[in-house]
């Protein structure tokens, strides 16, 4: 049997509506990103979306909007990918790693707060494997040294953690629209925030600082376009936006799949000694993203032979940034700098997770692990 790692959702709905883009004339920006901004907002709750190429992209653009550069510091997690990281590095700050939670792999509040310095500008929390971090924590911290709070969203679409959803209590949220999310456009993210101020700035620095994106000089009779600051391109299309909004529209049917196949992994594997779970804290809706096990380090890689042997799809989400060959030769991390971030990208393994798995195809997976992990 082969168990592919990830299947996406893109159907004969999805199919229509970006045909209804490509027999148009506007491909670029325009109404349909417009309509997927409105449905993406309604669904999290939040004021505005901007709809962006790539959570990367939001990161950045993020970052730039509250005017985050040299000599200021940006506190995130090395448990994360590294978009997290590298959008810090883009936008010329320095990058303050902190550790996480061991039993839950989530930024550390307490280690926040003992990182903050004079030069502090920002947190970024990681809401990992669609879990979302302390939001309520790490808000007081932001207020109490006059920090803001850029949530890395990208596996957090349908979370929620003590009444509080992403996008709701940071500043701003960014989102993943990548081949593997929940929701996809093959690439593509998005960026939320509270203000029409806000999101008309991000309209601007999304596609190169022009006063007028392509779509509002098309739409009315010509006036000239300025560049009022600098800006990048980073705008969602058409055909992006086409692709997601009716996945939007089903999100919640979507996550209920998943949640019940995360509780049968993780029924099946509660009892196994040679494999941890993260723990998912009280009053939160993960939103399963990824369903990740824990297993020795030192045969993780085996285990993660063997399961492929067995045509099954696995991936590791992820090893730790800091012990990445960029940044320990640029910032001379060394192993042991953030043991719980290392115990955790050291034994990880994702298994696969999509509403397609049959049940068939489930206990295969959970039958190959028990196996793989017993020899």
């Amino acid at each position: 049997m082969k168990v592919e790692f990830y299947k996406h959702n893109i159907g004969e709905e999805e199919k229509r509506k970006a045909l209804e883009v490509l027999d148009g004339i506007f491909l670029t920006t325009g109404k349909y990103v417009e309509e997927f901004e409105k449905t993406f907002s309604d669904y999290l709750g939040v004021e505005f979306a901007v709809g962006v190429s790539s959570c990367t992209a939001a990161l950045h653009l993020a970052l730039m909007h509250y005017g985050i550069g040299a000599g200021d510091e940006v506190i995130t997690t090395p448990l994360t990918f590294i978009a997290t990281a590298n959008a810090i590095l883009y936008s010329g700050a320095k990058l303050v790693f902190v550790d996480v939670e061991k039993e839950t792999g989530l930024i550390d509040p307490e280690k926040v707060e003992a990182a903050v310095t004079k030069r502090t500008k920002a947190i970024i929390p990681v809401h990992l494997y669609g879990v979302m971090a302390d939001m309520k924590r790490l808000r007081k911290v932001a207020d109490k040294y006059g920090l803001k709070i850029i949530e890395d969203s990208a596996h957090c679409i349908e979370g929620e953690r003590d009444g509080i959803r992403p996008g709701e209590s940071g500043d701003a949220a960014c989102f993943s629209f990548y081949a593997t999310k929940n929701i996809t456009s093959g690439e593509g993210g998005a960026i939320t925030v509270h203000t029409k101020e806000e999101k008309d700035r991000l309209y601007k620095l999304r596609s190169h600082g022009m006063s007028r994106e392509a779509y509002g000089r098309y739409e009315s009779l010509y006036r000239h376009w300025d560049m009022e600051t600098l800006g990048w391109k980073y705008n969602m299309n058409n055909i992006q936006a086409a692709l997601l909004l009716n996945q939007i529209k089903n999100v919640e049917k979507y996550w209920k799949r998943r949640e019940e196949i995360c509780r049968r992994y993780e029924s099946a594997f509660k009892d196994e000694k040679k494999i941890r779970l993260l723990t998912i804290p009280p009053h939160t809706k993960s939103a399963r993203h990824l369903i990740t096990i824990l297993v020795d380090p030192q045969t993780r890689d085996e285990i993660l032979a063997k399961l492929q042997k067995r045509d099954i799809g696995v991936a590791v989400n992820f090893r730790p940034i800091h012990l990445l060959t960029y940044y320990r030769q640029t910032y001379g991390y060394k192993i042991g700098a953030f043991p719980a971030s290392e115990e955790i990208g050291g034994g990880t393994i994702s298994l696969p997770l999509y509403p397609q798995l049959t049940d068939e195809e489930i206990e295969y997976v959970i039958k190959s692990v028990k196996e793989a992990i017993r020899k």
